[in-house]
Parts: structure tokens; sequence; C-alpha cells
């Protein structure tokens, strides 16, 4: 075993070992893109900090999810949502609302990334990842904003490092993360005298569903580039994700949280 792969091994039992605290007890949540990765690992992590969660997707295996976390003895539910569809947030609240009553925590983490250059870039996948990785957080605090305002409401976006660094073959979706992180600016100062929060936190390389695709090799050469020297786990957002959702982080809003291992700040050109 090598120095990455030991250190990646001894993160994750410490992380194994944690004790998790009931911060969220009865408090209703909403994740999106919660079937699969960061948002599977949000859920969870918000259910098991006392939550009831109500997941929200496209894909059926969020149902799953819902279901194992029943079984475990938590409150979740799964429902149906396309999040760039205007008439989905609307189905959503009634549903949010006759299952657990109003909103306390909203997640916006539904996620598209289509690579491509500017030039090879379609405009209706230009269209979708806005659609997708913008606009929802937008239909989402409109849709709730009642809720939020009546229950000084927090609210995270899932954001990525791409908001600030160029990658290459990412203009859409880096566009779209720049557009999110500045809207939840946006949007802590419009609801803040309303006591709603609002933040957004920027993950780095996160092991998750997107990278099934990706070599070894290439995995290898992202994990080299973080200042820990290996990938993340979507646990690891998810509890970024918690921390803000908490009255822990009763006094911050605006504010991005990078979740990168250190991959923003870690250089080795001299």
């Amino acid at each position: 075993m090598d120095d990455i792969e030991r250190i990646a091994v001894h993160d994750a039992t410490d992380r194994q070992r944690g004790d998790v605290v009931n911060r969220l007890t009865d408090r209703v949540a909403v994740v999106t893109g919660a079937a699969s990765g960061i948002g599977a690992a949000t859920a969870k992590r918000l259910a098991t900090e006392g939550a009831c969660v109500v997941l929200a997707d496209i894909a059926e295996s969020g149902n799953e999810l819902a279901a194992r976390l029943r079984g475990e003895g938590r409150r979740a539910e799964f429902v149906v949502c396309d999040v760039s569809r205007e008439q989905d947030w609307d189905a959503l609240r009634e549903r949010v609302h006759e299952l657990f009553g109003s909103l306390d925590v909203l997640c916006s983490n539904a996620s598209r990334q289509r690579a491509a250059a500017a030039h090879e870039l379609s405009r209706h996948d230009w269209d979708q990842g806005l659609a997708v990785n913008l606009t929802p957080l937008f239909l989402g605090v409109r849709t709730f904003l009642d809720d939020l305002r009546a229950r000084h409401g927090s609210v995270i976006a899932i954001s990525s490092v791409h908001a600030h660094f160029g990658l290459p073959g990412q203009p859409g979706y880096a566009a779209a993360k720049g557009g999110l992180t500045a809207l939840v600016r946006q949007l802590a100062v419009e609801y803040g005298s309303e006591h709603v929060r609002v933040n957004a936190i920027l993950p780095g390389p996160i092991l998750t569903p997107v990278w099934d695709d990706i070599d070894e090799a290439d995995r290898q050469r992202s994990a080299a580039a973080t200042a820990l020297r290996r990938l993340g786990d979507p646990d690891e957002v998810a509890a970024a994700v918690a921390f803000l959702a908490s009255s822990d982080a009763s006094y911050i809003t605006g504010a991005e949280l990078v979740v990168d291992g250190g991959w923003s700040v870690h250089k080795e050109s001299r």
C-alpha cells in the first residue's frame, strides 16, 4: 500500500468512527438529484441527523434509497421531479406539505455535465446545462420561499470548483456553476433580513458515478493534483451540507465552502 492509499484508508476509517449528532431533528429537507452521488450521500446524512428528507430526482433508484432509509428507522420519501420544470416544483411543494409540513432545508444538488469545447457545444446542450445546473436554485427558492421565511430556513446549493477555475471542455458547466455561486450571494442578500440563509458548497474531485468512465491513470492524476493526494468521498460533501443546514452555521450566509481536498490551492509550478 503506497502513502496515498494509506492516507485515504486512514481518513475513511476516521469518518466511519465519527459520531453523527442529531442537529436536524424534526426539520424537513428537500434534496434534489438525490438518487446517487453527492445527493444520495446528503439525503442519508440529513436523515441520519434526524431530518425528514424528501429525495427528489428523475431516477427511480431514489425510491430504493428512500425505502432503505425508512428501513433504518429514518423518515424519507421519494418524489419524481424534473428540476428544470416549474410544474414539477409546484408538485414537489404540494407533496412536501402533504408528507411533512413546511420546509426547513433546501439542498439544490441536481447536475448535468456535458464536456465539449464552446465551438462544439450545441445550443441544446448549453440550454440544458443552465436548466439543470442553475435555474433550479431560482425555481426552488421561489417555490419554497414562504416556508423558508416562516421557518428561518437554510438553502445550500452544490456548485463546483469549476465556478472559479477553467478546465478544458467545460464552458457550459463552468458558466452554470459560476452563475450559481453569484445567485447564492444575491439570494443571501435578498432574504438575509428574513433570516433565510443561502450558501454554496464547491466540491472538487469527488468520487461519484461521473467517474465511472474515467480510467485509473486519470483518477490518480486528479488525486495527485490535490493537497491531500486523494479523491474525495460524497459523504465528505454531505457532512458540509449538514453543517450549513444546522444551527451550527447560524451566522453563515452568502458563503462558498470549498470541499476539494486542497485541489484549488495545490500548485507545483515554481
